[in-house]
């Protein structure tokens, strides 16, 4: 019995000796890294642009080498001596979904993207890597982070922007942090814009499964006043100047509103704790975007605007993919149906083992005739990921596809539980 138990404590022992401690490498602030990605479809590059230092770390404190989803591209954070992975995370960008658009074939362009990350105590080695829709590498970048670098700039020490708490969990290494962005309120709107957002906390909270984890979010609202009221809306030329430079007609699609000017996001929230932005923009002209671990960005005064803002944040905070297609749509067939892709709520069959096979009555014929969509809740449905062969979702409807549905898909809530328990449970939990 003896050697048992002295077995289990070596073993014990050796655990807590590679376990890897939040505060043995980082410090309770952020380092911001805004990069530039640039090129065109056939050539692309990574040039690192500023380094901040933000007052709080809202990220996690746990799993810190690990990712909740391989997403488009990653960022790794390595000890420089050992070259140990110390922290990692994963993100997709509009620079990537640009490359796939007819514009990328002659024309060279450049995104701005910034992450945060933890703030390390000693120099360290920061690579951020960009994939094509296979998953290979399209380009790739490594560089030194001194944390005593005098030329770091200091950000949201001083001067913070105007904001009020509409939910307050716990604190930030506990709880998912949520910040939701004023775009196009002047400031004698921003009464306007608090209701908005508290609007926007009661449609994200009347779905599962983030109703029944409401106690793991705080909800920040930020009231980034605009010099105009509106967003921009190109085709009808009427340009607007807002916070974060928002506007419709991304890739010449109407409905798709989003931003590249993602650098003043970020300075608008510096000295805010927050780890996901939800923006709303003071329209009522349908449309929006999600980006994963970048931002939503959604209209507020359009009818639809509750079901919309859930489902956008399915894309920025759970990766999730849409699940619908359009013959002639911008985005069109723009993922492969040879490689397995690393959204949860869509496949290829290429890997289905890793994706909602387990969840599928037994006998469930694939793909799953439409026709049989009661029967199977939980199936493989042929169309999704803006593709209509090849590419099959897991339910015949789902808030991921259409507006009037009015729940996440089984499939869609079980990937957006992970992802919520991956940012607040300690490993092993």
């Amino acid at each position: 019995m003896r050697k048992l138990y002295c077995a289990a404590l070596l073993a014990l022992t050796c655990l807590g000796a590679h376990a890897q401690r939040f505060a043995d490498h980082f410090t309770e602030q952020s380092l911001r890294v805004d990069y530039l990605f640039t090129g065109d479809a056939h050539h692309q590059a990574i040039y690192l642009d500023e380094l901040s230092r933000l007052p709080q770390w809202a990220g996690r404190q746990q799993r810190l080498s690990e990712l909740p989803l391989e997403g488009n591209g990653q960022i790794c954070v390595r000890d420089l001596q050992t070259k140990r992975c110390l922290y990692r995370t994963s993100f997709s960008s509009l620079f990537q979904e640009w490359l796939s658009t007819d514009e990328a074939k002659h024309t060279a362009r450049g995104f701005e993207n910034t992450f945060l990350l933890p703030y390390p105590k000693q120099p360290v080695e920061v690579e951020i890597t960009i994939r094509s829709s296979r998953g290979e590498p399209m380009a790739s970048l490594k560089h030194t982070v001194n944390p005593d670098d005098i030329l770091i700039h200091d950000r949201g020490f001083a001067h913070v922007t105007p904001h009020q708490y509409l939910l307050h969990s716990g604190s930030a290494k506990e709880c998912v942090d949520v910040a939701i962005l004023a775009e196009g309120y002047t400031a004698e709107e921003m009464d306007l814009f608090y209701r908005d957002a508290r609007r926007t906390c009661e449609a994200l909270f009347a779905y599962e499964p983030f109703s029944s984890n409401k106690n793991k979010f705080n909800i920040v609202a930020v009231a980034s006043p605009s010099e105009d009221s509106g967003v921009s809306v190109p085709r009808h030329e009427a340009w607007k100047q807002t916070a974060v430079h928002s506007s419709f007609d991304t890739f010449y699609s109407e409905r798709y509103l989003t931003t590249s000017r993602i650098k003043s996001i970020h300075n608008l929230l510096a000295g805010i704790p927050y780890e996901h932005i939800i923006i709303l923009a003071n329209t009522d002209v349908y449309g929006g975007g999600g980006i994963y671990n970048s931002y939503t960005l959604t209209t507020a005064h359009h009818p639809l605007f509750k079901p919309v803002v859930v489902h956008e944040f399915g894309h920025s905070f759970g990766g999730l993919a849409d699940e619908y297609f359009y013959t002639g749509d911008v985005m069109t067939d723009t993922t492969p149906n040879d490689t397995e892709p690393w959204e949860q709520n869509i496949t290829t069959l290429v890997n289905f083992d890793a994706k909602w096979k387990d969840m599928l009555p037994p006998r469930t014929p694939i793909p799953t005739p439409t026709e049989r969509k009661e029967e199977y809740p939980v199936g493989v449905y042929e169309g999704g990921g803006y593709s209509a062969k090849g590419i099959y979702r897991p339910a015949y409807d789902c808030r991921m596809r259409t507006n009037e549905y009015p729940t996440f898909c089984p499939v869609c809530q079980r990937a957006l539980k992970r992802v919520i328990d991956f940012y607040t449970m300690p490993s092993g939990e």
